[in-house]
């Protein structure tokens, strides 16, 4: 269920953004509306989740760093905005078994798999966790590429793709890792087709 906060939340992401930059929100269509949904997208800058997050029309449950937690005002605000932690440098069991069960609740998870920002703006190596949720869910794994500087009155580009075909790596039992490298491989093929 979406709460008033997320909504209102939501219209202001969407109001900021159409004020300080031209925005352009590319075949949002492709995400699946009632099912269960893994969107993975490259990561340039801290405002990429509200931004990846605040033009579609799903609450997109977005994994955080468990530090955000920790802070006084984030801590109770970020799970009314449907975020959950995952604690990096390690397997988080807890965050992968949330991870999974919401999955099967049909929501809609955003992820970064890089883990952390691209101080290049080019795509880094994934971590094996999206590849996890990929394979132990029957969930939808949409690759989204987001493109800018974030510099205000430039343009931000949000591209969301096709869903990636996992059927196969599920039936050959493919590693985690094998299954991250088929989904960077797809946001990368985003980022190139859109720049």
């Amino acid at each position: 269920m979406w709460s008033r906060l997320h909504d209102f939340g939501k219209f202001i992401c969407r109001v900021y953004f159409r004020l300080f930059y031209r925005v352009l929100i590319i075949d949002k269509d492709k995400i699946p509306e009632n099912s269960g949904v893994l969107l993975c997208s490259n990561h340039i800058h801290y405002l990429d989740p509200p931004l990846v997050g605040a033009f579609i029309n799903r609450q997109t449950r977005f994994m955080a760093k468990a530090e955000l937690f920790d802070a006084p005002i984030l801590k109770s605000l970020l799970p009314k905005l449907g975020a959950f932690p995952i604690r990096r440098g390690g397997s988080d069991r807890q965050a992968l078994r949330t991870g999974l069960k919401l999955l099967k609740e049909e929501e809609l998870i955003g992820v970064f798999p890089e883990g952390t920002r691209s101080k290049t703006s080019e795509l880094g190596e994934g971590l094996a966790g999206v590849g996890f949720f990929a394979l132990r869910s029957q969930a939808y794994v949409v690759p989204c590429a987001v493109i800018g500087s974030y510099k205000l009155f430039s343009t931000l580009k949000v591209v969301y793709g096709d869903p990636i075909n996992m059927s196969i790596l599920r039936e050959q039992k493919a590693s985690p890792e094998e299954a991250t490298k088929e989904i960077m491989n797809g946001i990368q093929s985003l980022l190139d087709q859109s720049r």
